[in-house]
């Protein structure tokens, strides 16, 4: 038995949609919330799986989890223990690796089997495990486990060779209890590294250069409980403004902030898309016109996320022309071509570039949702179609998008899930 979606192209979008919390924050946030000595109040949370794995984690460290709404986590981790992180909620998600800086910072030890999450070709750790190691922590692995010590943690100057968000997140959250100062050189800056710098800060901790390439941390002795808002999902916030460029009449995506998808906005007026861009929304004015082609060239924030290369790809099969999509930070992030493919794309793939030529009519058919985004791109593909398509491995879609299902039927989408043998 499994659960498919099932979408009925060619329906016209229109309405308002509003954006949910940061994914990529969310999964960093909670873990950091272990850090704390007193409750912590998370507002903005959203309903995906991925949250639900992290509660699961939480509770088998003895922390208190209350779902006070929807949208609100408490989180009360005075009587937590620091046990051995082994469980199939690990490998659930590849973010469970946070618990490794949090649990290192807080006790000087963390044992975490190895995390999980989508497969997008090699994605190593070392950066990670470098910048503990620096910080004055001993790793070995056994059993398929990270075994990570440190009798003191003491502040040090880290430089990492790519600017990965994981690492910095990680290093910067075992750096908050090191002695003295910690300084990490070629951070990533993306907004989810700020939002947990913040959320860290509210608690006490003396972080500094948030949003810029140098961390620094001073190390502090206790940190304390706050409440704090998430902010919104800048990769949620994308998808919907290409399913609108796609498919909407006039459609209003709501609870965003703009710098936030700067690049992503930028490349979809060169291709011809027209939108009002507001402070805290973006109103897209569709058609049904021959859009431009275009070059994209994925890169760390500011530049064109990652994350919305796939369903950006899709919205590129309606150009006219030949458009190049060039992938430097996950170069086997092109799984959903083959998957397009099927449905009437033509999309040549010689890695690290898919070339898209335009345009085609897509075809509902039976497809595959590799991975998250993948699957994103797989929902926009079955939404611009010519009859039904059906999106088998959904777990990988409600790992990071908040009511799916009733956000696109509100703005007019033909879209149910059944369960099929």
């Amino acid at each position: 038995m499994e659960e498919v979606i099932k979408i009925e192209g060619g329906h016209r979008l229109h309405g308002t949609v509003r954006i949910s919390g940061s994914k990529n924050s969310t999964v960093a946030l909670i873990p950091a919330c272990v850090l704390g000595n007193a409750p912590i109040t998370i507002y903005g949370v959203p309903n995906i799986s991925d949250v639900k794995s992290l509660i699961v984690l939480l509770k088998e460290l003895n922390v208190e989890v209350k779902q006070l709404d929807e949208e609100t986590l408490y989180i009360d981790p005075t009587h937590m223990e620091n046990v051995a992180m082994v469980s199939n909620a690990v490998s659930k998600l590849r973010a469970s690796y946070y618990f490794m800086g949090a649990l290192l910072g807080k006790y000087g030890h963390a044992q975490i089997q190895m995390p999980g999450g989508c497969y997008l070709g090699p994605r190593p750790i070392d950066l990670h495990l470098k910048g503990f190691e620096a910080l004055g922590a001993t790793i070995t692995y056994e059993h398929g486990c990270y075994i990570l010590h440190a009798d003191e943690l003491i502040g040090n100057r880290i430089f990492l060779d790519i600017s990965s968000v994981g690492a910095t997140i990680n290093i910067m959250m075992a750096a908050v209890y090191a002695k003295g100062r910690t300084v990490i050189e070629n951070a990533a800056r993306e907004p989810e590294i700020i939002d947990i710098a913040t959320l860290l800060n509210k608690m006490g901790a003396k972080i500094h250069g948030m949003g810029t390439s140098t961390l620094v941390i001073d190390g502090v002795e206790d940190l304390k409980g706050c409440s704090h808002e998430i902010i919104p999902d800048r990769i949620e916030a994308a998808t919907y403004i290409i399913m609108a460029a796609a498919m909407a009449d006039d459609m209003i995506i709501e609870n965003i902030i703009p710098q936030h998808i700067e690049a992503i906005l930028m490349k979809l007026e060169e291709i011809g898309i027209e939108m009002k861009v507001g402070p805290d929304f973006v109103e897209i004015f569709g058609n049904d016109k021959e859009l431009r082609p275009a070059e994209i060239l994925t890169k760390p924030y500011p530049g064109f996320a990652t994350d919305v290369q796939q369903p950006f790809t899709t919205l590129l099969t309606r150009a006219k022309g030949q458009s190049i999509v060039t992938e430097t930070i996950y170069t086997e992030r092109f799984k959903h071509c083959n998957e397009l493919n099927k449905m009437g794309a033509d999309i040549d793939v010689r890695i690290p570039s898919g070339l898209i030529n335009g345009p085609t009519k897509l075809s509902g058919t039976s497809v595959v949702a590799t991975d998250l985004r993948c699957g994103a791109a797989l929902v926009v593909a079955g939404l611009m179609a010519d009859g039904v398509t059906e999106i088998h491995d959904v777990y990988h879609i409600d790992r990071g998008y908040d009511h799916l299902d009733e956000k696109l039927r509100s703005l007019g989408a033909v879209f149910w899930r059944e369960t099929i043998e």
